[in-house]
């Protein structure tokens, strides 16, 4: 683990089946990533990408380094050097709003359990103290610590002082975390979820502690990804494709959703909906949400499940020739989805309104009300859901540039879209029309002040 300071064509990959996948000619009118610069620094696959500030974001991966960008030019800023094995997580830390002196952190862990203390670079502590590799890290900023996961869960404060930590809780690890209200924290640790109480000392004690005080079996398989949606709900996704959305106070599940081969569907009080997937391809690597709508890659394909509805809205079920590695939501209605592939795409998810005869096929999903009902009295239900007005994920762009997997991306709102990949390369993504008014501003401001402009008229 690392600590550091930062002052103010295509061919698929695996064997994949091939199915329908939508496609895109050149004339890609609605994509505005239309020029790119690549950076080289790293010297094998990049994973992660982390946004700084407005300006500035930082990459890290299995060379160990990590390297702060400049987000506009493309210009590397600075090379962290210090850990000896790949990186296994990073996030950012920032000072605290009260705080006279603005300095961000980068928390960075890896396979060679270290912790290091960097100032623009240069290595002034060093902490060595972890019993297993750290999978995840969070931050929780209004107590101002930090947590790292692994074999175990530890508490950290700023300083790297060790604050607390729980006895060895599997050989597995967690695998993601994310606080929730009431002091707690979410961890996943193969299919269970635990949640854990951080008790912050109190008048006449220094003492911190972290108490187990809850553990939630309904995953059927290792949990791979979880995140808050607002401040009542979490969701969660399993590798065998199921999804299900949580209450952030009592712990309860709120809805669920099963893959299709779940041959034991229980007809309760829960949302159920069956992803129209095969076996092999199911798995929830990635989530992220809006307002209304949760974001789910899975295996191959993107779907929308709609939070208030309770129901899927829309799909693409083959979004890419291989997995989906990360998606997000842009503005404008707007999705970007990256793949194992190496592709980029950005899709726009748009309304329609569905034909009373147009057949929907089975499995795709299935939804009952509160209460049990049996499945002759659910049919009108389900027609009348059916029927109803759904949504499109129309593809819009398609960003060729890396040769190898891309892991993920970031979005800046002025200065475009970032993609790391497996090719050991980072590509910024530039909005043309933009970049074209820059340059010919830049362009006009040089004339005039060397009065060229006024010799010209």
């Amino acid at each position: 683990m690392l600590r550091w300071l930062i002052g103010g064509s295509r061919e698929p990959q695996g064997l994949a089946e091939k199915s329908a996948l939508q496609t895109i000619g050149e004339e890609q009118t609605q994509n505005p990533y239309t020029e790119l610069l690549v950076l080289k620094a790293h010297h094998d696959i990049v994973r992660f990408l982390v946004r700084l500030d407005d300006y500035r974001f930082a990459s890290a991966g299995d060379d160990g380094l990590v390297v702060v960008w400049n987000a506009q030019t493309g210009e590397k800023l600075l090379e962290l050097n210090g850990h000896t094995q790949k990186i296994t997580a990073i996030i950012t830390f920032p000072s605290l709003e009260a705080c006279e002196e603005k300095n961000q952190l980068i928390l960075t862990a890896s396979a060679d359990r270290t912790v290091w203390n960097c100032d623009t670079g240069r290595q002034v502590q060093k902490v060595s103290c972890f019993q297993s590799t750290v999978k995840c890290l969070t931050v929780l900023q209004r107590l101002d610590v930090w947590l790292s996961g692994g074999n175990d869960l530890c508490v950290w404060n700023r300083k790297l002082d060790l604050l607390c930590k729980t006895s060895h809780l599997s050989d597995t690890g967690i695998s993601a975390l994310i606080e929730i209200p009431k002091n707690c924290v979410v961890a996943a640790v193969g299919k269970e979820l635990i949640i854990f109480r951080l008790v912050a000392p109190i008048e006449g004690s220094l003492e911190w502690d972290i108490l187990e005080v809850k553990r939630l079996l309904d995953h059927q398989d290792n949990i791979l990804s979880l995140a808050n949606i607002n401040d009542l709900s979490f969701v969660t996704g399993s590798h065998v494709g199921e999804l299900i959305i949580w209450d952030t106070l009592d712990w309860t599940m709120q809805a669920c959703e099963h893959n299709f081969w779940d041959p034991f569907p229980q007809l309760d009080t829960q949302q159920e909906i069956k992803l129209c997937q095969k076996p092999n391809d199911i798995s929830i690597h990635h989530l992220t949400w809006d307002e209304e709508n949760v974001f789910v890659a899975v295996g191959r394909g993107l779907y929308v499940y709609n939070l208030q509805m309770k129901r899927v809205i829309a799909c693409q079920k083959t979004a890419h020739d291989s997995r989906v590695q990360h998606i997000a939501k842009l503005p404008n209605r707007q999705l970007i989805s990256c793949s194992e592939d190496g592709s980029v795409r950005i899709w726009e998810l748009r309304e329609k309104q569905q034909i009373a005869a147009e057949p929907v096929p089975t499995g795709f999903f299935n939804m009952w009300g509160f209460g049990r009902v049996n499945k002759q009295a659910s049919q009108p239900v389900k027609k009348q859901q059916e029927n109803a007005t759904s949504c499109l994920l129309e593809l819009i762009g398609d960003l060729i540039g890396h040769s190898s997997s891309v892991e993920m991306f970031l979005y800046f709102e002025d200065h475009g879209l970032v993609t790391c990949s497996a090719d050991h390369l980072i590509i910024l993504w530039k909005n043309g029309d933009r970049e074209s008014g820059l340059r010919s501003l830049k362009l006009f401001q040089k004339l005039e002040e060397n009065g060229d402009l006024y010799l010209a008229a």
